[in-house]
């Protein structure tokens, strides 16, 4: 479960200024395997949200719980394994172009001390399931941008993760590798995660319905 209750997030300001605030009094709740959409312009505070609900941030004010776990008295020592509960789709793909297209989906799993053996199987099955069979030794920049941001789900979901955020995953896609990408999530939230995608996207929503979050100014707007 995710939970906002009244969650202000104000950024510092690097030249000395007042501090701005990007989120303001937000509250909703998220319940376990659903799907929601989070949408609004440029600036309506989408990635702040994201950002909070990855533990990558604490709120200013208000409070913010995941998956049982209230972030402001959260001991830092324990956000690690919080954040390993969390598979994070970037906007920008972020995959390392030194690693092949296994390596790259099998890091978190590395990272995370598991054997070699479970490695290779659920590796494999996984690339399997985005298409990219036959492709596991190919660099990033060897992709097409739909085959990178699959395999930027892949990474994202290797680890089984309860929670999984997107952070406009379909930016720098075509409509069809958009609506491919938004089916590979839609089909994690069906296997039981919880699954929440940020987008200015107008026609995403209507393809695959799910709850939407309308965001303006940093303000809850629209729930529905």
């Amino acid at each position: 479960m995710v939970r906002f209750t009244r969650v202000a997030l104000a950024y510092p300001d690097p030249r000395g200024r007042a501090a701005s605030e990007s989120l303001r009094d937000l509250s909703f709740t998220l319940g376990d395997g659903t799907f929601t959409w989070i949408l609004g312009p440029s600036g309506a505070g989408k990635t702040s949200v994201l950002r909070l609900m990855q533990a990558a941030l604490r709120p200013t004010e208000g409070e913010v719980e995941l998956l049982g776990v209230p972030l402001s008295s959260a001991r830092r020592r324990d956000l690690p394994a919080l954040r390993r509960r969390i598979g994070v789709v970037h906007q920008e793909f972020r995959l390392l172009s030194h690693l092949s297209a296994w390596d790259n989906v099998a890091l978190p799993l590395r990272l995370a001390g598991v054997a070699e053996s479970t490695i290779r199987n659920d590796v494999a099955e996984l690339l399997g399931w985005i298409g990219l069979e036959g492709k596991e030794e190919r660099r990033p920049e060897e992709l097409s941008g739909g085959e990178q941001q699959r395999l930027t789900i892949a990474r994202a979901v290797v680890t089984r993760p309860a929670l999984l955020v997107a952070d406009e995953p379909t930016s720098e896609l075509d409509a069809r590798q958009a609506r491919r990408t938004i089916a590979l999530l839609a089909e994690m939230n069906r296997q039981g995660t919880t699954v929440v995608v940020a987008t200015h996207s107008e026609d995403l929503p209507g393809r695959h319905p799910g709850r939407m979050l309308m965001l303006e100014a940093g303000r809850l707007v629209s729930d529905g």
